[in-house]
């Protein structure tokens, strides 16, 4: 059986184009073999639901896994992997941005004993500020975390039973998906595409959710926020010392008061409490996810089920 996962907020608009063409690309991947797509509600306030009833009562393959309200993106991604009963799960999301069409293409590499298939993005659609997001946000995540590699892709990809089955046991609350299927290991491989624009409505991630998931991507996977704080913190004291240094010797020395004015004292000030805050700051962004996690609170909680 070929999984796909799909998590739905807010998408009246393309789910019935959607559900269209990943059932025509399942019926080309599966070659004969069973399928299922499994659509995970995240709370939507839209006919998403109603719609997806609608097409399990259609066909039994489409599945639905509704949440109690809005856990948002990655918990909805982990509530349909954990229902999801493949040999092979494919998550997607249900924008339209990610072709379901590449699916033969994951599901043809995964034939030939790849058990982790990610699809890498060659081009995107998005402009302005939140393009230049998505752009700075990988090179900066390969520099940062101490993930084995780090490419261009989210969510969209294959993982075999094995690599599933290792998901699951997972524990953690902060979750970044494409960090923990790259962390896991196994045999990867990648294929390319070009992503395309949204097909109908408007972006669901808001900015604040967006910078929310690149931070659980930092700290999730790395230490290098706390030894970047300790580093500044001793080039903030090793300046100090230099300053104390030059005006002793220039009192000693060239018999120089060497009296500094409220502006020096102010910047100086400003300057030391401004790295203070930002240390207490990523300080702060480790004992939040601590505290998370110590909670032992469910990922999502699950009001409806159809079909699985």
């Amino acid at each position: 059986m070929i999984s796909v996962v799909i998590p739905i907020y807010n998408e009246q608009e393309n789910l019935p184009e959607l559900l269209r063409r990943t059932a025509a690309a399942l019926t080309t991947a599966a070659a004969g073999d069973d399928w299922e797509i499994v659509l995970v509600d995240d709370g939507s306030q839209d006919a998403s639901a109603s719609i997806i009833r609608e097409a399990h009562a259609r066909d039994g393959r489409i599945k639905l896994i509704a949440l109690s309200r809005n856990f948002g993106h990655q918990p909805a991604i982990t509530a349909g992997v954990h229902h999801a009963k493949g040999d092979a799960v494919v998550l997607i999301d249900g924008d339209l941005q990610d072709p379901p069409e590449l699916i033969p293409k994951l599901v043809e590499r995964w034939r030939e004993g790849v058990q982790v298939v990610i699809a890498k993005r060659t081009a995107r659609a998005e402009r302005g500020a939140r393009g230049m997001g998505f752009r700075l946000f990988y090179p900066l995540l390969r520099r940062m975390t101490d993930l084995p590699a780090a490419p261009d892709a989210g969510i969209f990809g294959l993982m075999d039973r094995a690599v599933v089955d290792c998901f699951n046991k997972l524990p953690e609350r902060n979750r970044f998906i494409p960090g923990l299927r790259l962390w896991l290991g196994f045999k990867q491989s990648a294929v390319e595409y070009e992503r395309h624009d949204r097909a109908k409505g408007q972006p669901k991630q808001t900015l604040r959710r967006l910078i929310h998931y690149a931070m659980d991507a930092m700290f999730s996977f790395s230490f290098k926020p706390l030894r970047a704080a300790t580093y500044l913190g001793f080039v903030c004291a090793a300046l100090g010392f230099g300053t104390a240094i030059f005006f002793i010797a220039r009192r000693l020395f060239f018999n120089d008061p060497a009296v500094t004015g409220f502006t020096t004292l102010l910047t100086m000030v400003v300057f030391i409490g401004g790295i203070q805050l930002i240390t207490i700051g990523i300080l702060g962004e480790y004992i939040g996810r601590i505290y998370e996690e110590i909670k032992q609170r469910p990922l999502y909680v699950v009001a409806e089920r159809l079909g699985v």
